[in-house]
């Protein structure tokens, strides 16, 4: 069999949800794990993820595309949910008769691990599986702002359940675990650093940051820089608000003159060196509309996809 597992966000500005654990950390363990072991009964496996996008929709579409042109038998894309630290279990998403068919196993095995069972739901409204050519599934093993859930979660268990619900078996070999640490620091830190690269902001010496996954003075300063560019308290501490407004940015929404405020625009005035109020005023407008002429773009004041590609690329 000849599966596409796609490992859910990881690809900023696609990135997944933060709560006692945070998501992609969980669907790079999972998914990496589940990879291998369908490898070991001797299947083939593509991976779906992109390794960078544009847009979270650029992300999308690189997970479907890749499994359409690789002509997968069955698509697996692996998530965790989360809502409002009360609700928990298990649920997986299928919009056909055969998705269903492929989605009840791995149901199964999963809620065999103690998860209560949200059944097999409908995801005409997804992205991934109304996209994809093959039999698909979309997996949220189960919420990671949820104690009970979260008390629950074996990244090992819950590979073997996915693995074992679409082959009916399991390998005999052990990925080895991944330790707390490594689930949750190294990885949103080091994904941390890259994202302030892109947006240019720099230490304290104005140079670039060194993407080791290490939370040093220098990132630490870095994120305090942030926040008092995008308007937040300047803690230097990783938190919520800081991921959104950073993934806010990434997004590269479509900027018009006085229809938006807040971070967004108080990044791109501190990128253009005027006062930094978070009001798309005539100041801003003109210093927008300067930059786009300096970079021979059509000077309307709009920073679309072609503005935003000159300043973060």
């Amino acid at each position: 069999m000849k599966y596409g597992i796609d490992i859910g966000h990881n690809c900023p500005p696609d990135t997944g949800a933060r709560g006692i654990k945070f998501e992609d950390n969980l669907t790079l363990d999972v998914g990496t794990r589940v990879i291998n072991k369908l490898k070991a009964l001797g299947h083939e496996v593509i991976s779906c993820k992109p390794d960078q996008a544009s847009s979270v929709k650029d992300s999308l579409s690189q997970r479907c595309n890749k499994a359409n042109a690789n002509k997968v038998e069955v698509y697996v894309s692996i998530h965790f949910n989360c809502f409002n630290g009360q609700a928990n279990g298990t649920e997986v998403f299928a919009t056909s008769d055969n998705g269903r068919r492929i989605a009840q196993p791995v149901l199964d095995e999963i809620i065999k691990l103690g998860y209560f069972n949200r059944g097999i739901k409908s995801g005409s409204h997804l992205f991934v599986l109304r996209n994809t050519n093959m039999p698909a599934i979309l997996v949220e093993c189960c919420f990671l702002d949820s104690p009970k859930d979260m008390n629950l979660f074996n990244p090992e268990a819950t590979a073997n359940a996915i693995v074992k619900g679409l082959t009916g078996k399991l390998p005999s070999t052990t990925v080895p675990p991944v330790s707390d640490e490594e689930q949750n620091t190294d990885t949103s830190i080091l994904r941390l650093q890259k994202s302030l690269n892109r947006l240019k902001i720099t230490d304290k010496n104005n140079k670039a940051l060194v993407e080791n996954g290490q939370l040093n003075a220098e990132t630490k300063f870095a994120v305090e820089k942030f926040q008092g560019i995008a308007g937040l308290e300047k803690t230097g501490i990783l938190n919520d608000a800081t991921w959104n407004a950073i993934n806010l940015i990434l997004a590269k929404r479509i900027i018009r003159p006085n229809h938006a405020g807040g971070p967004v625009v108080r990044y791109l005035q501190f990128r253009l060196g005027v006062e930094v109020d978070g009001i798309y005023g005539a100041q801003t407008e003109a210093a927008i509309k300067r930059f786009q002429r300096q970079n021979g773009l059509l000077a309307d004041g709009i920073v679309g996809p072609i503005s935003w590609q000159k300043l973060i690329g």
